[in-house]
């Protein structure tokens, strides 16, 4: 299967990808051995419950596993980090609002009916766990799209490719956002 000769800890990410693409296991697992780690640790800066992190985890990497194929690589200027964490996002974003679903059907039961029961959405629940403080009451306070930007690239440390990537914008709108989120926050916190 493998046409470079290389072995998969020779590799570097995309190849191991493109060789997962072929059904390679050792690429995959050489894959998980290097990124795991830090897919768990960005993982826990979003979502403190070890269960959702552990599902994750499996989601993103049985997503992989299926949809290596799909990854585009430097073509199209993405990185296999890049989407890998795009991937385990999203996956993130669905258990959140999975967990806030069924957390909300036993309160919409038991809520007066003249006032609907309201939960906070998934993100502003991981972001609360993430930052506190006068910062993450000012970080709340901003637009969803604004707020999307900023804990892409500085919660997640994600560049303005993979931030717009992600949210599945363009670049400029990213650069855009961020610059407009960076002077809310000024303005919130002067």
């Amino acid at each position: 299967m493998r046409s470079s000769g290389k072995t998969p800890a020779e590799l570097d990410e995309e190849g191991l990808v493109k060789l997962v693409a072929k059904g390679d296991r050792a690429a995959f697992e050489e894959l998980y051995r290097r990124t795991a780690p830090w897919l768990a640790v960005r993982l826990r800066r979003r979502c403190a419950d070890e269960q959702i992190v552990a599902e994750v985890m499996q989601e993103t990497y049985l997503a992989v596993w299926r949809a290596a194929s799909a990854f585009a690589g430097a073509a199209v200027g993405g990185t296999a980090v890049g989407w890998l964490w795009t991937i385990a996002a999203r996956r993130l974003v669905d258990a959140f609002r999975r967990r806030a679903h069924q957390a909300r059907l036993p309160a919409a039961v038991t809520a007066d009916a003249t006032t609907p029961a309201v939960a906070p959405a998934a993100e502003d629940e991981a972001l609360a766990a993430a930052v506190g403080g006068e910062v993450g009451d000012a970080l709340r306070r901003l637009a969803p799209e604004l707020r999307d930007v900023l804990r892409a690239m500085v919660l997640d440390g994600m560049s303005v490719r993979e931030t717009s990537v992600l949210l599945g914008v363009p670049e400029g709108t990213v650069k855009t956002r961020a610059r407009r989120a960076r002077r809310a926050m000024r303005e919130a916190l002067s």
